[in-house]
């Protein structure tokens, strides 16, 4: 499809882009489990980086399929594809000079390590939010869980699909035992001083 294409190189750059806001941009990806707290800690963070003045954007799961991906299903091929769609919609944001949060349960650790290449390793934060399949299933905001365990649901992560838990993430955030205002300040003391 792409055969006939010219990349066009546009003179103003990721760096000018930079300059204009006053901080470095990059993309923040929360993986973890269903009902792990990926979104809502993304959510948090991103307030706080607004509250500095920090141009950010959320890219959601839920919303995504909803939108760009929702001709997806939750096959291996298709949460590969939906995870390949995202890391260029991250790469076009971070391009734009924004911080862009991610929160994706991207089960696996060879589509994690492709968003790496798609939008290179510096400008890539993985978050891994480790919380217990017990507790997540305690939770089950969306009631999931309960669906997937009656059969309802195929290939939900952690039940009936695969999760490869990230090897060696830049942050591990443990929400079994940690609460929201700190698991918080310890994503924001890692990224602050990126962001110069």
């Amino acid at each position: 499809m792409s055969l006939n294409t010219v990349r066009h190189d546009y003179k103003i750059t990721k760096k000018d882009r930079e300059k204009l806001n006053g901080h470095r941009s990059f993309l923040l990806w929360f993986t973890g489990l269903s009902g792990s707290g990926k979104s809502t800690l993304a959510n948090l963070v991103e307030m706080e980086l607004h509250k500095k003045g920090i141009s950010t954007f959320s890219l959601d799961g839920d919303n995504i399929r909803q939108g760009i991906n929702k001709d997806l299903s939750f096959a291996p091929e298709d949460r590969t594809e939906n995870i390949r769609r995202i890391a260029e919609i991250g790469h076009l944001m971070v391009d734009a000079g924004v911080v862009t949060l991610a929160a994706f349960v991207s089960p696996y650790i060879e589509d994690r390590e492709n968003i790496k290449n798609i939008v290179g390793v510096d400008n890539f934060i993985e978050i891994y939010i480790n919380t217990s399949l017990a507790e997540c299933e305690r939770r089950d905001v969306k009631g999931l869980y309960k669906k997937a365990r009656a059969g309802e649901i195929k290939n939900m992560t952690g039940i009936s699909a695969p999760y490869e838990a990230p090897v060696n993430p830049d942050i591990e955030i443990v929400t079994d035992h940690q609460d929201v205002d700190t698991s918080v300040q310890t994503i924001l003391d890692f990224i602050i001083q990126k962001l110069k």
